[in-house]
């Protein structure tokens, strides 16, 4: 083959590649609207259902009012006029998720301030808490599932296997009670509440951010490690890592070049699932500890009936789950290139 014919066979390649590329990037864009547009009528649908909800409780923000004040009758119709919850349902259920498409969530019946305002003063405390919890627990589970899978019904895989068990066992309120009660009483070595406290600036923040992050990943150490378990004793099982161990190809390299990724979509699931859960069920956690997050606003909005914060909480997570949802199927044809999204 003569240079002419090699560099046109090169710019052929190379133009073939573009086009495949290019084909598979309007393949997830196109696959991306389309999820994306079957979340409109979810998320309204979630709405709805929150709204009903909140709207089913026992009692209001005006019965708080009135049992820990001294208000009038008319001073309580002024308030419940001022709060809109004077009118019809159906009428605040128009209002809500019309608000709601253009971004607003709403007064808080609490503070009188938007719910917007309020949660985003909130979050990124959470997020600050459940980054450390998440990194402990990914790096850890990872870690301890892949050497139980590869040392199986070894010792160590035996001794995994139970304190798996006592992790998923142990109520995280007795787990968040007993570190304190160790680490901060007992020896002292650790704040036992608050997100910071004295001079230190982040260092002393992330001192404080120990305890509570800890006790979020015990939980999700014990589950996801057990997942990782069974997905690479699944895979190691496999035809292509006998092959490859066949070859002479070392231990090392046949777990994390050829079984690791594969082992990774079932875990992928249980992650992108369990993260909207991780990010919104830090309640007990933050309670125990003190911590001005997501948590514990939403357990304060829930005893002063405060509920557009309340339904303001649960559109964020419904968020979450979807965009998580979303997230993990992406992941899959990266990690696994036979999966398609056409």
């Amino acid at each position: 083959m003569t240079s002419d014919e090699r560099r046109v066979a090169n710019s052929d390649i190379r133009h073939s590649s573009l086009v495949t590329r290019h084909s598979s990037l309007v393949i997830v864009r196109t696959y991306l609207t389309r999820r994306l547009l079957q979340a409109v009528p979810l998320l309204i649908g979630l709405a709805v259902i929150s709204f009903l909800f909140m709207q089913a409780m026992p009692g209001g923000p005006e019965t708080m009012l009135a049992r820990n004040s001294r208000m009038s009758a008319e001073q309580l119709a002024v308030v419940r006029r001022s709060m809109g919850i004077d009118q019809p349902v159906i009428v605040q259920l128009g209002k809500w998720l019309l608000n709601l498409v253009q971004g607003d969530l709403g007064l808080s019946f609490k503070e009188f301030r938007p719910v917007v305002t309020i949660i985003g003063e909130r979050i990124l405390p959470t997020l600050r808490l459940v980054g450390v919890a998440l990194g402990m627990s990914l790096v850890l589970a990872v870690l301890i599932g892949l050497l139980s899978a590869v040392k199986r019904y070894s010792a160590f895989d035996y001794a995994v296997t139970a304190l798996s068990y006592i992790g998923l066992a142990m109520p995280v309120f007795w787990v968040a009670l007993m570190l304190q009660l160790l680490f901060a009483l007992y020896l002292g070595w650790l704040p036992s509440a608050d997100m910071n406290s004295g001079e230190g600036g982040f260092g002393n923040s992330l001192w404080h951010l120990i305890l509570p992050a800890t006790t979020l990943a015990i939980g999700t150490i014990a589950s996801w490690s057990r997942y990782v378990r069974g997905s690479m004793i699944e895979i190691l099982s496999q035809d292509f890592v006998r092959t490859a161990r066949a070859k002479g190809l070392a231990q090392t390299q046949t777990v994390l070049r050829h079984a690791f990724r594969n082992a990774l979509i079932p875990f992928v699931t249980v992650v992108a699932l369990d993260l909207p859960f991780y990010l919104t069920g830090t309640v007990l956690v933050e309670s125990v500890f003190n911590w001005p997050g997501l948590g514990g606003l939403f357990f304060t909005s829930l005893r002063s009936r405060d509920y557009p914060v309340l339904m303001g909480l649960l559109a964020y997570s419904a968020v979450l789950i979807i965009a998580f949802n979303l997230i993990a199927d992406l992941l899959y044809a990266w990690l696994d290139p036979r999966i398609k999204y056409k």
